[in-house]
């Protein structure tokens, strides 16, 4: 009987694990395809003057499911697709734009959201001070970490008009190591660096 018991959590165990796998390598996989999606995107229809930081087009209104930028985090030589929409189709292709919330250079704020067990798995590395950047078919723009919080799961006073400032904010779920639904959220909170004009 204990014998038994043991192969079956051992077989439990080893199922859990391939499937985890098979999960990382599949989100994987649609994260690249979005990748080079999104390169093409940012790619495209460029100005030959982009718009500097605190700019851009009022009439930017992307379907959902649109590939709509890119998000680079260099402390973690990351570069992830960003996805309008957070439902669980547009998260497994990259991380998603909250809709509703502005877009950089609208100055009001940026909600981007992702999986913490994909494209922010190592998210708990960043620190007050690092840069995140965010590339769209109209710009460029600079962002620096200034805090970070803990909320509850329900929580939604994270998501909120920040007019006329703009705060880029990155959220995952939390604890990092957690399995299953956790029960918090990891929230960042970061700042534009702008730009200053050269004569």
């Amino acid at each position: 009987m204990k014998k038994g018991l043991v192969i079956l959590l051992f077989g439990g165990g080893v199922f859990c694990l391939m499937y985890g796998g098979w999960q990382l390598l599949s989100s994987t996989m649609a994260q690249n395809i979005t990748l080079d999606q999104a390169r093409s995107v940012v790619a495209a229809n460029v100005p030959e003057n982009k718009h500097k930081s605190g700019s851009a087009p009022n009439d930017f209104q992307p379907e959902m499911n649109e590939v709509i930028g890119i998000l680079g985090i260099p402390k973690l030589e990351a570069e992830l697709p960003i996805v309008e929409g957070t439902d669980e189709d547009h998260l497994e292709k990259g991380v998603g734009h909250y809709r509703g919330t502005a877009f950089s250079g609208q100055n009001d704020q940026i909600v981007l959201s992702g999986h913490r067990d994909t494209v922010f798995r190592n998210f708990g590395q960043l620190e007050i001070g690092d840069e995140v950047i965010i590339e769209m078919n109209y710009g460029t723009f600079t962002y620096v970490i200034q805090e970070t919080e803990i909320v509850d799961a329900d929580d939604r006073t994270v998501i909120r008009s920040t007019a006329p400032n703009e705060i880029l904010t990155l959220t995952t779920c939390y604890p990092f190591s957690y399995i299953g639904s956790a029960p918090e959220r990891y929230i960042v909170y970061a700042s534009p660096v702008f730009e200053q004009e050269v004569d």
